[in-house]
């Protein structure tokens, strides 16, 4: 004998409605569903909230001060003039005696003029305020070294004052003055070879 399709669909619908139907059993009550709105916190009598007026206060054009792992803010174009610096485990006159031997090979800027009894030097840094696309793995496998800031677009020269003070007692601090560009170029490279920290 034939079975009618009605026969072997409506147990087929009569147990997917009993499967669906069993969900309900196994749903948890749980405390958090039961909670309730609490009134809003309030401020007590004599307490203020504190004032918001200084939270967004825009600092005055020259004002940009490097943090201590020596991020700066950028203002429109130009990097503005920074200061910025590094510490080395070694006394005043063997560092400005490194510092001298780091600047003789040319490659950083050209040194103007020095001061043995203040230990300062002058340089003249060519560096951009644009800042250079980094290259990828397979350009510059194929094309050579990256671009040096000399070459990058809007280099110009910029002047640099560096100056060697002492920093404790066994420690002495390299610091470098001037347009944002060139006093990172400076600082980096004399950080790199001279191992500041």
């Amino acid at each position: 004998m034939k079975k009618t399709p009605l026969v072997v669909a409506l147990p087929v619908l009569a147990l997917s409605a009993l499967l669906l139907s069993g969900c309900g059993m196994f749903r948890s009550h749980k405390a958090w569903e039961a909670a309730k709105q609490e009134a809003p916190l309030e401020i007590p009598p004599g307490l203020d909230t504190p004032s918001t007026s200084a939270a967004l206060v825009i600092p005055e054009p020259g004002a940009n001060n490097p943090t201590a792992n020596g991020a700066t803010a950028r203002l429109g174009k130009s990097g503005g003039t920074i200061a910025d610096g590094f510490v080395l485990n070694d006394n005043i006159d063997s560092t400005y005696r490194r510092v001298g031997q780091a600047l003789e090979k040319g490659d950083i800027g050209e040194v103007v003029a020095h001061d043995d009894a203040s230990r300062t030097f002058t340089l003249n840094v060519v560096a951009s305020d644009e800042p250079t696309a980094k290259k990828g793995f397979f350009s510059s496998m194929f094309n050579g070294k990256s671009k040096q800031t000399a070459d990058a677009p809007g280099a110009a020269p910029h002047q640099v004052q560096l100056t060697i003070g002492g920093s404790g007692e066994k420690a002495s601090e390299v610091r470098a003055q001037g347009d944002a560009a060139a006093v990172a170029k400076v600082i980096d490279t004399l950080k790199s070879r001279l191992g500041g920290s």
